[in-house]
């Protein structure tokens, strides 16, 4: 079994391509899901479908097989072409596969280093292929380590201090833009979700008032009367109204398609500073003399200068995901022992058996001799495994012995292939290996 991840994110990846290849809804992640895990050397998979990335994460009988099937499928959904989505796509595989799931998880690979919600996007993103039927116990346990390896990162470093998202990276330029006279001023939310929220709050916090735009109408009030007395709730109806009298926007919803076009705009010459949060963009490209238009792209470019001091932590925060990568697979090779070391007994008892009863039935031993005879032959056989077993759980550590190990299986005919390691979880504990 292996892992393996592709990868389209900020890093190798133009926000045009990205729109394309973002998912709209669940109902389209569980096709790409049930369709992936039809094939047979497909065991497990999950997407990570974000403003900024689309990260396919795969448990395989054959990585080779695996990325050429996610890119056809890829290709079908997006209609860009197989050959683009492989100059594109980023692979990692196995140990590099573990490796950059728990940088994701730990916000080192996010536009913004730091920010806060890619935790919790990527545990949701697994949870809905576990309800799915398309995700299980072989993804389940880099997903467990990844969240531990998350919390480590966040404790030991200050990388998360004070958190960072885009909504706050699009707030503090508005701010720097427009300096104290932002204070009083009417700010624009589209989008009721994570990101919009997360823009009002800071809006709020640098003495803004705020208009909540939302389709629902309900929920959107709700949300408003979350966040206090300074914000108002509306529909996305009346949204031209508010674009063409006040200049300060923030846009993060979750439309296939922009919700702000050219054909909107009344009044050309009113000074417009508008930050497009989401992907696909909710901004349609637009000629606008006094427009000054910030998309996902922009913002990352502005978080890398403002944010270089995060930069130091994040390599203390790298050396902790490789450690966290490191003994994941010391665990992975560790506990996958007990179950060779397992099928080595059963093995031994089936000859032990077998040979007692054509013993039995040649008259080679007398039948009041039986008991003693196979507790003699279990003694011996115990002995003589005793050595190689415990050699073979000291060697499971190391990854350079996992083709002797490999070999050990061959040389028995042990097949753990379909073995829930679950219930070998006690044992491996027991015999000094760290979970």
């Amino acid at each position: 079994m292996y892992y393996q991840v592709v990868s389209f994110s900020h890093k190798n990846c133009e926000l045009m391509m990205r729109e394309k290849l973002a998912f709209a809804n669940h109902e389209e992640v569980k096709t790409i899901l049930d369709q992936l895990t039809h094939f047979e050397f497909i065991h497990e998979v999950f997407i990570v479908s974000t403003c900024n990335r689309v990260e396919i994460i795969l448990a395989t009988r054959d990585n080779f097989s695996s990325f050429h099937a996610v890119l056809g499928l890829m290709s079908q959904k997006s209609d860009l072409s197989f050959y683009e989505l492989k100059n594109t796509a980023k692979r990692y595989d196995d140990e590099e596969a573990i490796e950059h799931i728990f940088s994701v998880v730990s916000s080192l690979d996010s536009l913004v280093v730091g920010e806060s919600q890619i935790t919790g996007q990527v545990k949701d993103a697994f949870k809905l292929s576990f309800q799915n039927g398309t995700a299980g116990r072989k993804l389940n346990r880099v997903i467990s380590y990844a969240v531990k390896c998350a919390a480590e990162v966040r404790n030991a470093t200050n990388i998360s201090q004070n958190p960072v998202s885009i909504a706050s990276v699009a707030v503090a330029q508005a701010h720097k833009l427009l300096g104290d006279n932002i204070q009083g001023m009417k700010g624009i939310v589209v989008g009721a979700g994570e990101m919009g929220v997360l823009a009002a709050k800071h809006l709020l916090r640098v003495g803004c008032d705020v208009v909540l735009i939302g389709r629902d109408l309900e929920k959107v009030q709700r949300v408003a009367d979350n966040l206090g007395e300074n914000v108002k709730a509306d529909t996305m109806e009346n949204l031209p109204k508010y674009i063409n009298r006040y200049r300060l926007l923030f846009s993060a919803t979750s439309s296939s398609d922009p919700v702000i076009t050219q054909e909107m705009i009344e009044n050309e010459t009113l000074p417009r500073h508008w930050f497009d949060m989401a992907i696909p963009r909710d901004i349609a490209d637009m000629d606008l003399p006094k427009l000054e238009l910030f998309r996902i792209d922009d913002l990352r470019s502005i978080s890398n200068e403002n944010h270089a001091m995060r930069q130091e932590q994040a390599i203390r925060a790298t050396e902790i995901v490789k450690r966290y990568t490191d003994e994941f697979y010391t665990w992975l090779r560790a506990l996958s022992i007990e179950p060779v070391i397992k099928q080595m007994r059963e093995h031994v008892s089936e000859a032990i058996e077998k040979e007692m009863a054509r013993a039995l039935k040649k008259g080679f031993v007398p039948k009041e001799y039986e008991k003693n005879m196979r507790k003699m032959a279990e003694q011996m056989f115990n002995r003589f495994l005793h050595d190689p077993t415990q050699n073979l759980r000291a060697s499971s550590t190391e990854k350079k012995n996992a083709n002797c190990i490999e070999a050990v299986k061959k040389m028995f005919n042990i097949d753990t292939e379909h073995v829930d390691l679950k219930q070998y979880k006690n044992d491996h504990h027991s015999k000094g290996y760290n979970a």
